[in-house]
């Protein structure tokens, strides 16, 4: 894959630079230290990846994929972790890396870039799911803090408005997001959606009647258009 490094810092790009030439599935074509020289190449140029950094003076990361009209795959790199929920909002973004960059952790996420494809709007989860090297995990922004919750620990999602809760066998907790994004970022094996304001953990059904579930004591509708997908993802005797 032909790439290209934007980035401020001049050690940040001669680290990355020395992790593309590691990684033999990538072709370094340019580096540049901000988005308004990177934005008059891709004018005439046509890459597969950027590697870019969010926080840069007058021009941040963010700003920079909204001026692209069809932007490539993209890796965000930075020291600040405070936006890697943000992030995921952009379909383009394949994964974001935090600062010092390791060749493991560099490389895995050129091996996430080789699979995503922006232009199908590959979920981040199918992704993972293909994935040799898979999550199991998901990050949640609250107050501020990323707080880390083991997909295995859901119990299930509710759609709440603009706002999503995630039921877990610890904790519940509330997002600024839509029951749509969040299914994106499940993997598809473990959770189904059963009805238009909830996602639910297979792993976790008690027993099933009529249109309803239960998911240890909470009693969760399923839609008529949802119960024929939910019943074939069970191991039915």
């Amino acid at each position: 894959m032909n790439c290209i490094v934007i980035d401020d810092e001049e050690m940040a790009r001669v680290v990355l630079e020395k992790l593309i030439s590691n990684n033999k599935e990538l072709n370094l074509v340019a580096a540049f230290p901000n988005g308004m020289q990177a934005i008059k190449f891709l004018n005439q140029n046509t890459i597969d990846l950027i590697f870019l950094d969010i926080h840069m003076p007058d021009f941040s990361g963010f700003d920079f994929i909204q001026t692209l009209k069809s932007p490539p795959k993209i890796i965000l790199t930075t020291s600040d972790r405070n936006f890697a929920i943000d992030a995921f909002e952009y379909e383009c973004i394949v994964d974001y890396l935090t600062k010092p960059l390791s060749q493991e952790r560099f490389d895995k996420a050129v091996r996430k870039a080789q699979l995503f494809n922006p232009d199908k709007k590959t979920s981040q989860a199918a992704v993972q799911a293909n994935s040799s090297d898979p999550e199991t995990e998901l990050y949640v922004n609250i107050d501020r803090r990323l707080i880390k919750i083991e997909y295995s620990g859901i119990l299930f999602v509710e759609s709440k408005g603009d706002y999503i809760q995630i039921n877990t066998e610890k904790k519940n907790f509330t997002v600024h997001s839509t029951i749509k994004k969040i299914k994106d970022k499940l993997p598809p094996e473990l959770f189904v959606q059963v009805h238009r304001s909830y996602i639910i953990n297979v792993k976790k059904i008690v027993d099933i009647e009529d249109n309803s579930v239960l998911i240890e004591k909470t009693v969760i509708p399923v839609s008529r258009t949802n119960r024929d997908e939910l019943i074939n993802r069970l191991n039915l005797l």
